[in-house]
């Protein structure tokens, strides 16, 4: 289990652990096992994987042995929902292949079956000692629940509004299954909560409240954050106001992809917004200017773009190799005014000419000039330098 953040941004008691969520066919074995090393090599740290049918239920296995085939040792979590307990009973070799089950409150089942399905589960979950993911979502509440919460409010001498009654009725639904869960015998540090919506004020308040009430790990992320800056811009106003009061343990940036898109970019946020805040390293970070009317070429931004994927690229081989890489920074700069001076601020920098400037590029490492780069080969140079400050600044892990 993870434990909470530093409160008010300061080191964390553990990790924030990044996780994402397979958009495969779970049944379709090679295509679920490859896009789960995908996501795992790009630093996921849990991959959430649809369980939804008995041969997705049967497939969960076998999947778990082709990652282990191709050395990929991600932990897997079960998302279920309607017909989890019984996916389970049937198929006791998809609980031992996972490491933790996702349910959702709202989705268990109605009326008195709820209570059965859900103590179904989590006898499940005892059973085979996995930590269960109470997982409340705005869009499948309990409507039950949300139906005494409103009678209730109706009976106050000033009601709340719809919005608060809303954020009450998820708060509530995940504590009363909490309860519930460790009632039936499931241990508290084996329950993580969440409370997923797609509105940023909601999240921020719901989360306040639920972290204010409750010692449980807290799964963060918007649900239906939706595509390209909409998405990245709403996860990070959400998560960084949360991560800076110390509350978190787990994060997803719920990224609608571009058609056919690269599902790796919701890591790769969620690394960002954790990096930049200071919480956690993943990979060095690259500073570049803007650009302004002194650097009309595009030379800065190619190089700059050029570095930032080599260094992604190279991270799956440094972080096994290396101590430390991780902390490394790189700037890359487009003109005399800040160029120089921000080079000297990182481990390597390069200050490049700007519209009108002699066409030479110095070089800083760990604020020292050491060379002087010209001519076409410019962003070559620039990776051998980095390659070569690697080698000889962090040093080797054993075996390596």
């Amino acid at each position: 289990m993870v434990g909470k953040v530093g409160v008010g941004g300061t080191a964390p008691a553990a990790p924030v652990v990044v996780q994402s969520m397979t958009n495969t066919d779970t049944e379709d074995i090679f295509a679920t096992a490859m896009q789960v090393a995908q996501l795992a090599r790009a630093g996921s740290e849990l991959v959430r994987i649809t369980v939804n049918t008995r041969e997705a239920a049967a497939a969960v296995p076998k999947i778990r042995e082709r990652l282990v085939q191709m050395n990929v040792d991600v932990p897997l979590v079960g998302d279920f929902h309607f017909n989890g307990h019984k996916l389970l009973a049937e198929h006791p070799a998809c609980a031992e292949a996972l490491a933790k089950l996702r349910i959702n409150p709202g989705n268990v089942g109605k009326g008195a079956r709820r209570d059965e399905q859900f103590a179904q589960l989590i006898e499940i979950a005892c059973r085979y000692d996995k930590p269960v993911r109470i997982g409340v979502n705005w869009g499948s509440l309990d409507q039950a629940l949300l139906a005494r919460v409103m009678d209730e409010n109706a009976t106050r001498a000033e009601p709340k509004d719809a919005t608060e009654i809303m954020r009450e009725a998820m708060v509530t639904s995940a504590l009363e299954s909490a309860t519930q869960a460790e009632s039936l015998g499931l241990p508290g540090d084996h329950i993580i909560l969440s409370c997923k919506v797609s509105g940023v004020q909601d999240l921020i308040a719901i989360y306040r409240e639920l972290a204010g009430r409750c010692d449980y790990p807290l799964h963060l992320g918007l649900t239906e954050a939706g595509m390209g800056s909409k998405g990245i811009v709403a996860s990070t106003a959400a998560l960084a106001v949360l991560l800076q009061e110390g509350i978190g343990d787990t994060i997803r940036v719920s990224l609608t992809p571009e058609p056919n898109g690269d599902r790796t970019r919701e890591v790769i946020v969620a690394q960002e917004i954790l990096q930049t805040m200071g919480l956690r390293a993943f990979t060095p970070l690259v500073a570049a200017c803007p650009g302004c009317g002194r650097t009309t070429s595009t030379v800065f931004q190619e190089l700059a773009q050029d570095i930032q994927d080599y260094v992604r690229e190279r991270m799956p081989e440094w972080r096994l190799a290396r101590v430390g890489v991780e902390n490394m920074t790189l700037a890359v700069m487009g003109c005399v005014v800040n160029g120089p001076g921000e080079s000297k601020h990182a481990s390597i920098g390069i200050s490049l000419p700007g519209t009108g400037e002699a066409p030479v590029a110095p070089v800083y490492v760990d604020g020292e000039r050491v060379v002087t780069l010209r001519g076409d080969n410019i962003a070559a140079e620039f990776r051998q330098i980095v390659d070569d400050y690697v080698a000889k600044k962090y040093p080797a892990r054993a075996g390596y």
